[in-house]
């Protein structure tokens, strides 16, 4: 039966590449405007989920997006020649090859401006990409994902190449842009002290949906456990050591 207040369906999804399991009949249902975290090892299959639900990679099974959705998709990191003398209004840019590169229209300026300052980094317009540190690039990354006005938005592991200072101020980032824009986040994260103060469901991913639910339930010794195995350990104890540097109201002292 239907999940009435489901923005998304999945039912019994697997995904085979070269003739090998990646992942195998993960179900689960997902509500508008919710931000959820996809856990699990390295090599557990969670970027291809985000593949096969984009329509990226064939899988067996059911996707079912009860609204149409637009996408928006920022990557783990962005591969390019960093002495290329491309400016960031030029990335928005090639994005839109119609907008016209070397003059664009003052609608298409607007909305260029309009995304970077959605995330603090309209000043940044004119600088080269190769020129910005880790967290002005995923700015800007996360403003070009903004660009086509999504409804829903992917993020592969977005601290990553970000220094520890400021993994938390990119997830403040997050959760400010869904609760302004109603967007649905889906994000992989390693992050589990910080997935548990942001995130409203968790699927936790190793081939097969292990376990599902809000943080607090899911984010358990014995689902770790039987998640990450002998790793558990570690990720246990970062979760509970971040947790033991916050206040009362899940602020860091």
């Amino acid at each position: 039966m239907a999940d009435m207040n489901a923005l998304l369906e999945v039912r019994n999804l697997s995904v085979r590449l070269n003739q090998a399991d990646v992942i195998r009949d993960v179900s689960f249902s997902v509500e508008a405007g919710k931000t959820v975290a996809v856990i699990g090892p390295n090599g557990s299959g969670k970027t291809t989920l985000f593949r096969a639900l984009l329509g990226i990679l064939p899988y067996e099974g059911e996707i079912i997006w009860h609204r149409r959705a637009r996408f928006g998709y920022v990557p783990q990191q962005l591969e390019f020649d960093r002495a290329f003398p491309l400016t960031v209004r030029e990335l928005f840019l090639l994005k839109r090859p119609r907008a016209g590169f070397w003059l664009p229209s003052e609608s298409v300026s607007a909305l260029i401006q309009n995304a970077l300052n959605h995330v603090g980094a309209e000043h940044l317009v004119n600088r080269r990409v190769g020129h910005l540190s880790g967290g002005e690039l995923q700015r800007v990354l996360i403003a070009t994902a903004l660009f086509e006005k999504p409804d829903v938005l992917f993020f592969d592991e977005p601290t990553a190449g970000i220094d520890i200072g400021g993994e938390v101020t990119v997830y403040k980032l997050i959760e400010h842009l869904a609760e302004e824009l109603k967007l649905t986040v889906f994000l992989i994260s390693h992050d589990l002290a910080v997935v548990s103060r942001y995130v409203d469901q968790v699927l936790c991913i190793n081939q097969r949906l292990l376990c599902s639910g809000a943080p607090e339930k899911v984010l358990t010794a014995e689902q770790l456990r039987a998640l990450y195995g002998s790793e558990a350990a570690v990720y246990r104890h970062e979760h509970e050591e971040e947790e033991g540097r916050r206040g009362h109201h899940g602020q860091p002292l």
